[in-house]
């Protein structure tokens, strides 16, 4: 029996799929679980795997194309077995209508020439259809939708539609850019939105680390017996963080649909560094996670990262992120929330500092090796008071790991619900 292999919804209100390659040619056989293609979503590029074993037959969609959520591009079929004709047909017939990747002028000039009756056809009275990417560079360029002549299949407003008005306000043709890496091109477009949309907030907090390094110390012969791998910092605050989060639930939090939506897991991405930018996949139900298994899983993350192999699961769910950027000697920064989170944890380097040791009149000059925390928040979801609350016992479990490494603190009792 056939297989449909359909655009898969990877995140919350999503639309559309970019599909950027097959990884199987029409005809090969391929695996249920081996990657067939290759997507682009609003966080990442990632294969997807297909969904049975048998013969890649019925692409109706090619690289470069954004579909549709939910749309069937191709069919896993028994070898010699035909997929459902009228399938193939209806997709092949809708395929055009759903490119809305960018057309240079010149492809632009020749679809509006070719299909001049198709762009006259929308009514007057109708609303044009416009592709998601054209809706959004008309609100960056300040192009008015109605001034603008669809050349797409029933008058649809494509990318490149959108470019010729704005270049038309101008006068003047647009410079040229390079368009960089679709991972550079996510990053920019999701770090604008986010620090364009959401009401942001900064708390800092300077810690003495000499606790933490202590426990790598201890801890790190025994993980990388067990499990093959180094204990680093960022395991350590991994666990740390999620394990304060049970404490803290309004941190772990979205604003969805003019809503605070609190989630009962815990999920802690990590930004990690590749050769074109920035990916934070997510380490799942860490509060629940022993040491050397966050510390086998980030490893594990941090390689299919760098090699561009990360699963949709990889990236998905994700409720908190961390980024450190203290091996790259940076003392301390600020960091954008990923939305729909509402926090992000900026780790600076561990440096030795002379700051007071003891408390009150009996305290004296020391050195010590001090590390600076920023906690970036969503106003909506989070006030000041409560984040105050978590970076202060964040500090404490830094300051004293084993109770909350080796221990079990209590969940707070919020679960997964929305509050209006």
């Amino acid at each position: 029996m056939a297989i449909s292999v359909v655009m898969p919804a990877l995140e919350m209100a999503q639309e559309t799929g970019k599909l950027i390659s097959w990884l199987k040619k029409e005809g090969e056989s391929v695996a249920k679980g081996e990657p067939l293609l290759e997507i682009e979503t609003d966080k990442a590029v990632m294969e997807i795997e297909s969904p049975g074993s048998g013969v890649l037959a019925g692409i109706s969609v090619q690289a470069g194309t954004e579909v549709p959520v939910g749309r069937t591009i191709a069919w896993i079929v028994n070898p010699g077995e035909i997929p459902p004709m009228d399938e193939v047909a209806a997709e092949s017939g809708r395929k055009t209508a759903s490119i809305t990747a960018p057309l240079t002028s010149t492809a632009a000039a020749t679809r509006q020439t070719a299909e001049p009756a198709q762009s006259a056809t929308q009514p007057a009275n109708e609303p044009a259809k416009i592709s998601p990417k054209a809706r959004r560079l008309a609100s960056e360029r300040g192009v008015n939708l109605a001034d603008v002549r669809g050349s797409g299949p029933g008058g649809e407003i494509l990318a490149s539609d959108i470019l010729s008005a704005a270049e038309s306000k101008t006068g003047a043709p647009p410079a040229a850019v390079d368009a960089g890496s679709p991972i550079a091109r996510l990053m920019a477009e999701r770090t604008t939105h986010s620090w364009t949309t959401v009401p942001h907030f900064f708390l800092v907090r300077e810690v003495d680390a000499g606790a933490l390094n202590e426990a790598r110390q201890k801890l790190r012969p025994e993980i990388e017996k067990s499990h093959g791998v180094k204990l680093t910092h960022s395991d350590l605050l991994v666990a740390l963080v999620a394990r304060v989060l049970r404490k803290h639930s309004p941190i772990n939090a979205s604003w969805i649909d003019q809503g605070v939506r609190a989630y009962a897991e815990i999920n802690i991405g990590l930004a990690i560094a590749v050769d074109d930018g920035v990916i934070a996949p997510v380490i799942h139900n860490a509060d629940q996670a022993e040491l050397g298994e966050i510390a086998t899983r980030r490893r594990d993350l941090a390689v299919r990262a760098r090699a561009g192999k990360l699963r949709p699961a990889d990236i998905a769910g994700g409720t908190f992120t961390i980024s450190n950027l203290g091996m790259f000697g940076v003392d301390a920064f600020t960091a954008i929330v990923i939305p729909p989170q509402a926090a992000i944890l900026a780790v600076g380097r561990i440096a030795d500092r002379v700051v007071p040791v003891g408390v009150g009149p009996d305290a004296r000059p020391g050195i010590r090796p001090m590390m600076t925390l920023t906690l970036s928040s969503d106003h909506r979801v989070v006030d000041g008071a409560r984040a105050a609350e978590f970076m202060r016992d964040l500090v404490e479990a830094i300051g004293n790991p084993q109770p909350w490494l080796g221990g079990s603190r209590p969940r707070s009792a919020t679960s997964s619900t929305d509050v209006t």
